[in-house]
């Protein structure tokens, strides 16, 4: 007689994944009536992707279209691929993509790829196919970082990337803690999460305000291997949590978030520092990166491991040595208490003040949404087909904000805000 076949739990909450779908939609792009969406994902966030697709087309959707990635074809490249491949990028796709923007389509990436997955791979390879893809991405992401439209980023517990994490245990065990850090990192294990969502934007909208009002010129950061001096950029201003985008629609780009940001002076960055988390770069763990910036360029680099890796980043282009963003997070933020390492930007990003090399956001200028890219270039706002955040806070750090006149002003002590 057979046995009876018992049940194997799901190792993701269905109810908190669908509340996950459900904040993206109505927190994170807002969609509106008629509007298309266009949504790129691992072939592993299948449920997420489904769940998504059906609250967006409940609250009004024109067309939802999905672009899937999957490792496996991504290594079949680099196992089996001409030389010449490397330096090839579907432009076609991007192009098509950036029109479906331009025509009013807003974005969706559900993010959860094995941050490792490259790590073995020829990282001259990795860097020739990165800058490709950047350069073919240009047309498509421009619509993105000048935030001509609502965009979201949301994650899903992609198996291998659950593994890197928790290593040790199952992969049902793994799957289901990293499933857990998400919906608490994204605020939907709470029974409201679209109130509890309100109210972390009235938070942060109060220290973006703060900071507008003080209207520092510079920002002085000092710990251990730190003392840097970053400028910020002329009529800068300060956003975090939702925000207006250029269409109109407010939304929430990333989901979680923790930061108040804004544009430093591409010229104005002076000093050294030290990053205080690991950086999961394509692939390579970067760590212990030290810089050293002159007239707001990186003029020495090195880290403890994935140095070169982190040069060949540098050498992408002249404005991947300056900086495109300096951000404000606590240390006591949710994502840094938890004490998990995510080797994923969005997550360790938003548990520790960052600061980006390349692109700037247009949106974090006052008017920006009616300044030409000169004007943003001339007001000190940099370019660059690379936009890569690294944590640089810590308990340890202190930041002063600086007046025009020299004056000085707490603004974080040991990590918190003063």
């Amino acid at each position: 007689m057979n046995a009876p076949l018992q049940s194997v739990k799901n190792p993701v909450d269905p109810v908190k994944l669908e509340k996950l779908a459900e904040v993206a939609i109505k927190i994170g792009l807002q969609l509106q009536k008629g509007q298309d969406l266009v949504m790129t994902a691992p072939i592993a966030a299948l449920p997420l992707v489904r769940l998504i697709t059906k609250h967006a087309y409940k609250a009004g959707a024109g067309l939802v279209t999905t672009f899937y990635a999957d490792e496996e074809t991504t290594l079949a490249r680099y196992a089996h691929a001409p030389d010449e491949s490397f330096d090839r990028a579907s432009d076609w796709l991007y192009e098509g993509m950036a029109r479906a923007y331009a025509g009013g389509a807003a974005r969706l990436a559900i993010a959860g790829d094995n941050p490792m997955l490259l790590s073995a791979q020829d990282p001259t390879k990795v860097a020739r196919a990165n800058k490709a893809n950047s350069i073919a991405y240009k047309p498509a992401l421009e619509k993105i970082s000048n935030f001509d439209i609502n965009w979201n980023i949301v994650s899903y517990p992609n198996p291998s990337w659950a593994k890197q994490m928790f290593p040790d245990d199952p992969e049902a065990v793994a799957v289901e803690k990293l499933a857990n850090a998400i919906f608490a990192a994204s605020r939907v294990d709470v029974d409201d999460p679209i109130a509890a969502w309100k109210e972390h934007n009235a938070n942060l909208h109060q220290r973006s305000n703060w900071l507008n009002e003080e209207r520092f010129a510079a920002l002085h950061f000092t710990g251990p291997g730190t003392n840097l001096t970053i400028g910020l950029a002329d009529g800068h201003e300060w956003h975090g949590g939702a925000s207006v985008a250029k269409n109109g629609i407010t939304c929430n780009p990333n989901i979680p978030t923790e930061e108040v940001f804004t544009t430093p002076h591409a010229l104005r960055v002076e000093g050294h520092v030290s990053s205080t988390k690991p950086l999961s770069h394509q692939g390579t763990l970067i760590d212990n990166i030290q810089v050293r910036f002159e007239g707001g360029r990186i003029v020495e680099a090195k880290a403890a491991r994935g140095e070169e890796v982190l040069n060949k980043v540098l050498d992408t282009d002249e404005g991947a040595r300056r900086l495109g963003e300096v951000a404000l997070v606590p240390h006591s933020s949710p994502i840094s208490a938890s004490g998990i390492l995510f080797y994923n930007t969005l997550f360790d990003e938003n548990a520790s003040c960052h600061i980006a090399l390349g692109q700037c956001y247009s949106k974090c200028f006052l008017d920006g949404a009616s300044l030409s890219q000169e004007q943003i270039r001339a007001q000190g706002g940099n370019a660059s087909l690379i936009h890569i955040d690294w944590m640089i806070g810590s308990g340890e750090v202190d930041i002063d904000g600086v007046r025009a006149d020299g004056g000085r002003v707490p603004v974080m002590r040991k990590g918190e805000w003063a």
